[in-house]
């Protein structure tokens, strides 16, 4: 089949690698000069090569990870694999040991620093009911509502890190089915799932570079730097501006997605409803230099919304990056820019002992994920005959994470129709 693949972000790419793969004419079309989407490289940032923000991976990403390694992408080398750690600059915290899933988990616990037997009591309980629940819940929980047994502390140190970095929406606000599900497969599905994949590359080298070249070997047409302006059904073909494919899959994000699909004249009212209707969040990753090594390539911060909004530092120097590089990463955004950079820096020095930080580059997605709410209604990937979409966006168990973005795009490849 003649298939176009509008978007080139990691379900894009996703989608026109294993169409591809399956035999299909692929044409994948983007409009930025650079694919990656949401999570790609920006080349020359004040002489550094950053990213558009900070990304961690997991070892539950099984269908990332195996991507990768179908373009040729050397996971070993270009991923920092560190059992999971929420450690705070002061040494506070849960680490987990390398040993086999669920033992890693209790060992964590029983071994977190500055928890009392009180906190970590609590955790057990609460665990061990969510597995016997089979870790399910109602559609309307919140995460607040799910870890309502647990200690203050243990809220602040895990549950919350946890949800912003996996969720990126405050626990009041989160979708404790979601939550579950993830705490899942990272923590329960088997050993290493729950490891931290800590990009020691930029983000272009992770996958979408590498996916180019594979798909550019392998014929498929690749127009980077092209906007596609209409899509229209006509004649049993898909007329994509001025060219016909048998199929078309809207790999674009959601916003361009439903316009697209008002554009055309289909009647898909209820899908381009309940895609305008989705609320984002944004995420902010601000890169400062002139520090001094962190104890870990990965540090937890103490957040505060109101006063030291980061969560997370990362030692870009550990991770294969420039010496003295910090990234700092905000997660469910609002502050303005300028509030941001001096309230992150801040904290930064407070908590992590710096002393003379520079603002290198403040890189904020303004609509990075969808806001992961509960009983939230999220698009089905099939909008008409011959035409879908894929993103993390659409009906599917996770949340807006690279996981979820591949997934889709490969579950868009496998229904096309011959």
């Amino acid at each position: 089949m003649k298939t176009a693949v509008i978007g080139a972000g990691w379900a894009g790419l996703a989608c026109a690698v294993e169409a591809t793969r399956l035999g299909h004419a692929v044409t994948l079309f983007e409009a930025a000069h650079m694919p990656g989407g949401r999570a790609r490289r920006v080349d020359d940032m004040h002489g550094l090569a950053l990213d558009n923000g900070q990304h961690i991976l997991i070892g539950a990403y099984t269908a990332t990870l195996k991507l990768m390694r179908d373009v040729g992408v050397d996971v070993d080398s270009v991923l920092l694999r560190l059992p999971l750690s929420l450690r705070f600059a002061d040494g506070g915290g849960l680490k987990l040991p390398r040993l086999p899933a669920p033992f890693d988990l209790l060992a964590g616990i029983f071994s977190a620093r500055g928890w009392t037997w009180r906190d970590k009591s609590s955790l057990l309980r609460t665990a061990i009911g969510w597995r016997l629940t089979g870790f399910r819940c109602t559609g309307t929980t919140t995460v607040a509502d799910l870890c309502a047994g647990l200690t203050p502390r243990v809220m602040k140190e895990l549950i919350e890190p946890l949800c912003v970095s996996a969720l990126n929406t405050p626990v009041g606000q989160s979708s404790g089915e979601v939550f579950l599900r993830v705490l899942k497969d990272a923590l329960f599905s088997g050993s290493g799932g729950a490891d931290l994949l800590l990009p020691r590359a930029d983000l272009g080298t992770l996958l979408p570079d590498a996916a180019i070249r594979w798909l550019t070997a392998q014929g498929t047409q690749v127009r980077i730097g092209t906007r596609v302006r209409s899509i229209a059904s006509e004649g049993g073909q898909w007329r994509v501006d001025d060219e016909a494919f048998d199929q078309v899959v809207l790999a674009c994000a959601p916003w361009d997605a439903a316009r697209l699909v008002r554009a055309s004249g289909l009647q898909a009212d209820t899908w381009c409803a309940t895609t305008q209707a989705l609320r984002f969040e944004a995420i902010a990753t601000v890169y400062v230099r002139g520090a001094s090594p962190l104890a870990e390539p990965m540090l937890a911060l103490r957040s505060d919304p109101a006063r030291a909004p980061a969560q997370f530092a990362f030692d870009r120097g550990q991770l294969g990056g420039m010496q003295g590089v910090l990234a700092l990463v905000v997660s469910a955004n609002e502050a303005s820019r300028e509030v941001l950079e001096e309230q992150v820096i801040a904290q930064a020095v407070a908590q992590l002992g710096q002393t003379k930080l520079q603002l290198v580059q403040t890189v904020v997605e303004k609509r990075a994920t969808f806001a992961c709410t509960p009983a939230l209604a999220r698009p089905p990937s099939a909008i008409a005959p011959g035409l879908q979409a894929c993103g993390d966006y659409t009906e599917g168990p996770y949340p807006a994470t690279l996981e979820g973005a591949v997934l889709s795009g490969l579950a868009a490849a496998q229904a096309l129709t011959p």
